[in-house]
């Protein structure tokens, strides 16, 4: 029975590897899209600086209150983690797509 709750619980490995990989090859590419429009001297380049202290204070601030809030419901762990990273990722892929639609 020890067997059957300890497979419920834990998470596909490779599927949670797998989006490790592609958010963090996803994330550096933010990073270099950001670095590049800053060291070209973009005229847009401090608005993006300031754009990108907003967004990270937002996505944080949102990963916080959605993990509170699973873990106050009695989801778990796994859960909390789950929900506190969908605001960090859909502000990445958000991001991947306005500087890539940029360039």
């Amino acid at each position: 029975m020890r067997t059957d709750n300890f497979a419920i619980a834990t998470p596909d490995l490779w599927a949670t590897w797998l989006e490790a990989i592609r958010f963090s090859c996803e994330a550096q590419g933010v990073i270099a899209a950001r670095l590049l429009l800053f060291a070209a001297g973009a005229p847009n380049a401090a608005a993006e600086a300031e754009r990108m202290i907003v967004e990270k204070v937002a996505a944080f601030s949102d990963a916080r209150i959605a993990a509170e809030q699973a873990l106050t419901d009695g989801l778990g762990f796994y859960a909390a983690a789950e929900r506190a990273y969908a605001p960090l990722r859909q502000c990445v892929h958000a991001n991947s797509d306005r500087l890539a639609h940029a360039a």
